[in-house]
């Protein structure tokens, strides 16, 4: 293929027209019912300006906690997904036997729907006849026995732990493929001028990394923020509000008709994400120029 061929506009105008229909336009009327008190409950649609996101922003208003709590989760799945995909990715990445079948189990929970997730550890996590709180009954370790999804102090770090044992697994790939990359003659030559396996991993493996790393971060952290299916599955938002998110909130929401304030919310969550994407990308791009 010619890469400076100039290609006729109407080549991609089908696929933009597919675009503009299915994802472009709902969009824009999602945003535009955020200004109005659209709702169940009557049939007519008013324009009420911006008070949909003053209930979101006031202090007397739940949706404040939504927003902290898909924040931390966002914040640690990507720490806890990046940090062991990456030792995982590094241990893996070796000349070991069976390689290929740890890779395997490792990435198997990736692939796994979260109804089928949510069931495993739902029973795993069950309070009182849970595999997790009989193993520690039965080694002698009862007070280690919790009330995993149940206790609003642990929900939510039981929910990440889940995601991060669910996602790591493909974070892993994706870091895997970034090592095995990076030429083997870095190495070969560090190895003639006796560097240690820690120094190799600092000036080698990590800055060849990099743009990998990057990659995964970014997939982490708009997962994080858009993130639904496994806290509805897993806790439904509950006990309380302690795993409320965002978009179990815009369900919610829809749930009770109240469409104009679940439009406003995930307008709101849209927004967050966009500014999080550019910021990130800035930053990500500024130091990969500077490397260069």
């Amino acid at each position: 293929m010619d890469k400076k061929k100039i290609y006729p506009w109407y080549l991609a105008a089908g696929a933009f027209a597919f675009y503009t229909v299915l994802y472009l336009l709902p969009s824009i009327i999602g945003i535009g019912y955020s200004f109005t008190d659209w709702s169940s409950y009557s049939d007519q649609v008013n324009f009420i300006g911006l008070d949909n996101f003053k209930e979101i922003f006031s202090a007397d208003r739940n949706y404040l906690d939504y927003i902290r709590n898909t924040f931390w989760f966002t914040a640690a799945t990507t720490i806890g997904k990046t940090g062991l995909a990456l030792l995982l990715a590094l241990l893996l990445s070796q000349n070991v036997k069976g390689m290929n079948f740890h890779r395997s189990v490792m990435y198997l929970p990736s692939v796994l729907s979260i109804l089928i997730v949510s069931l495993v550890f739902t029973s795993i996590l069950n309070p009182k006849n849970g595999i997790l709180n009989e193993f520690f009954r039965a080694i002698g370790l009862p007070f280690l026995a919790k009330n995993w999804l149940t206790d609003p102090n642990l929900a939510m770090w039981s929910v990440i732990g889940v995601d991060v044992w669910r996602g790591m697994g493909y974070i892993m790939t994706i870091l895997i493929v970034g090592i095995l990359s990076i030429s083997p003659t870095y190495y070969e030559a560090a190895a003639i001028d006796g560097v240690n396996g820690w120094q190799k991993f600092r000036y080698i493996t990590y800055p060849l990394l990099k743009p990998t790393l990057a990659v995964t971060i970014v997939l982490n952290v708009l997962y994080g923020l858009k993130v639904f299916d496994i806290v509805f599955a897993l806790t439904n938002g509950g006990p309380g509000r302690a795993t409320e998110v965002m978009y179990t909130g815009v369900f919610k929401e829809f749930s009770l008709g109240r469409y104009g304030v679940g439009t406003a919310l995930s307008t709101v969550m849209f927004v967050i994400m966009v500014m999080t994407g550019l910021f990130m990308i800035k930053i990500l791009t500024g130091n990969e120029v500077q490397e260069q």
